[in-house]
């Protein structure tokens, strides 16, 4: 089959995305690639439509069991022979596995890095046609990605045994210029088609709120997300257990995922989300890479991420079939702090130098600075994120929360010098909540005991509430001109502060005035289904075929796929190829059901 026909019959879509069609014809013509495509562009068609357009075996290396596992099920429901090898399987089953695969029986073998120095799967290797190795997540092989991980390092050294080098194909969703240039270099390829597809995703909507109270803003989101699946992010394993217990506490279908779990508990928990029985996920960055759970309709940042590419590679797992999706970032400045809290204490790489190690630790410092500016700018975040990845868009998105909302900047400098002094005058030694109070004028017990209600600063700014200081105080210190201390939370002043208290320094500081953007600003994202009722009959109907398969709904097809059948309304076979995502097999095992369904609703339907 020619690369147009392995498309329709097991994918069922009559034609590529930008960026695919180029990968996989330099693949074809035998050529290296490097593809650089966002979260749900269709990466992985990248390397399966190439893998089963010519002959002999292709190998996926990827370091993610469950994506494994999502991406082999979801082949085998199209009818595409694939199998996996990993840690998952016993050593019966990956004996038979290997077996099966030295009978030819599989055309593509998705392999975990680690297996890639065992000597039977290189021996078997050495007499079997690899024709094509498709390295995915290939950020992992750089030491300055996100996501460093040694196994990778052994990918070159396995090409290098093999008899005949086959092509290599490298994939990830975000890299920086440099990360692509360490892909290339460590992984040897040769005179490689670099091609990066852009990294907008329209459907996302992208949003940073700085609440005084992150577990009310999040029902709050929650609230508009009733029956949708959803994946809440926090920085540690302590954050995610008493997330997930308030959000159960409020009668919501949560679970949880981190790497303080048992395997067997993260497998079940995982389990759950993949087949609904769950909606909400609350974990730690352990959950997620390699998730192929197409209809996730949110990603919520209870805390900031470590860094853009990490912000920007969990927020991708929304929307993954195009449907309208939120990214929502609950930031606080305590955020911070722990992120450094986890840079310092993380465990050493046994492959880096000492020197190599405070270099890369540096790098951690300056990329959680990007994402903190990321967190506090007042331009569009959407620009933002593509900026880091060195596009240049030409106007603001107007479908994020900055593009649809109206700030204000305001002097504040007179306040930040009286917040200064009092910080100053009581030593440097309390946190933000105390000073608030003394700037107030509150009677407390402990600015008594402490005699702090003789500083000349107590009740400087008792025209402005509580919380107003308080604001003040954040924004002094988002703008670098306080420190927090990681332990007690002290307030100290940086070097900068000087030349407030001098004037030579104006501090500003964004007031925001919500708005309704105008429809000509805001910028179009996919509709949701014109006929929500037969979305719903057409979404039961797949649940029932998955529970008779035994596979995850999406497995079946997507809701892209339902929207688009609830718009052309197939009553035939034929019609029903016609929909986007139904391909030969799928329409050969489940097409019947959808069209009983599809003839009854309209059948009884009382639209004219």
């Amino acid at each position: 089959m020619n690369k147009y026909e392995v498309l329709n019959e097991y994918f069922g879509y009559r034609s590529f995305r930008p960026g695919q069609e180029a990968l996989i014809d330099a693949v074809l013509a035998r050529r290296d690639v490097l593809g650089v495509m966002p979260t749900g562009a269709g990466k992985s068609l990248c390397y399966q439509v190439p893998a089963l357009a010519q002959d002999g075996i292709t190998l996926v290396i990827s370091p993610l069991i469950s994506l494994m596992r999502d991406q082999v099920m979801a082949l085998v429901q199209t009818g595409a022979p694939a199998a996996y090898l990993n840690s998952s399987l016993s050593a019966a089953q990956f004996q038979e596995a290997l077996r099966r695969m030295a009978q030819g029986r599989y055309k593509l073998v998705y392999v975990a890095p680690e297996r890639l120095a065992l000597p039977q799967f290189q021996e078997l290797c050495s007499r079997l046609p690899i024709r094509f190795v498709a390295v995915d997540e290939a950020h992992c092989i750089s030491q300055w990605g996100q996501d460093f991980r040694p196994d990778y390092l052994r990918i070159p050294e396995f090409l290098d045994a093999l008899p005949e080098r086959p092509v290599v194909g490298a994939y990830t969703a975000t890299a920086t210029a440099l990360v692509k240039s360490d892909i290339e270099s460590s992984l040897r390829l040769r005179d490689p088609l670099t091609l990066t597809t852009g990294f907008d995703r329209p459907n996302l909507y992208f949003a940073v709120e700085q609440p005084k109270n992150k577990n009310d803003a999040l029902l709050k989101v929650l609230r508009g997300q009733t029956g949708r699946s959803g994946i809440v992010y926090c920085a540690t394993r302590k954050k995610v257990e008493a997330v997930c217990e308030m959000l159960q506490e409020h009668g919501y279908a949560a679970g949880m995922y981190h790497a303080g779990l048992s395997a067997e508990k993260r497998s079940r928990n995982q389990e759950d989300f993949l087949y609904d029985r769950i909606t909400v996920m609350v974990a730690t960055n352990a959950f997620g890479m390699g998730i192929d759970k197409s209809n996730v309709s949110f990603v919520i940042h209870y805390n900031l991420p470590k860094s853009v590419e990490a912000y920007y590679q969990e927020a991708g797992r929304a929307g993954r079939d195009g449907s309208a999706a939120q990214c929502v970032l609950l930031y606080g400045t305590k955020d911070v702090t722990t992120q450094r809290f986890l840079i310092e204490n993380g465990e050493p790489n046994p492959n880096l130098s000492p020197a190599q190690q405070a270099e890369a630790r540096e790098q951690d410092y300056v990329r959680l600075a990007q994402m903190k500016a990321y967190a506090v700018d007042g331009g569009c975040l959407r620009n933002y994120l593509l900026r880091y990845f060195g596009e240049h868009p030409a106007q603001p998105c107007g479908n994020c929360s900055n593009c649809l909302s109206d700030f204000e900047e305001i002097n504040i400098t007179a306040d930040a010098q009286q917040i200064l002094a009092c910080i100053l005058s009581s030593g440097q030694r309390f946190g933000a909540a105390l000073i608030a109070k003394i700037l107030h004028g509150d009677e407390d017990a402990r600015i008594r005991s402490y005699g702090l209600h003789r500083l000349a600063t107590y009740g400087t700014l008792c025209r402005l509430p509580l919380t107003e200081i308080r604001r003040r105080i954040r924004t002094l210190l988002d703008q670098g001109f306080l420190i927090e201390s990681d332990d007690y939370h002290v307030l100290t002043l940086e070097e900068s502060a000087w030349e407030i208290q001098q004037g030579e320094r104006v501090v500003l500081m964004r007031v925001e005035r919500r708005k309704e953007a105008k429809k000509s600003e805001r910028r179009k994202t996919p509709a949701e289904a014109a006929d929500p009722v037969l979305f719903e009959r057409l979404r039961q109907v797949r649940m029932e075929l998955a529970k008779q398969e035994g596979c995850a709904a999406f497995i079946i097809c997507s809701d892209a796929t339902l929207r688009d059948m609830c718009d052309k309304r197939p009553r035939t076979m034929s019609e029903l190829l016609e929909v986007s995502g139904v391909g030969q097999v799928k329409a050969r095992r489940y097409g019947q059901a959808f069209l009983n369904a599809l003839q009854n609703y309209m059948e009884n339907s009382t639209e004219p």
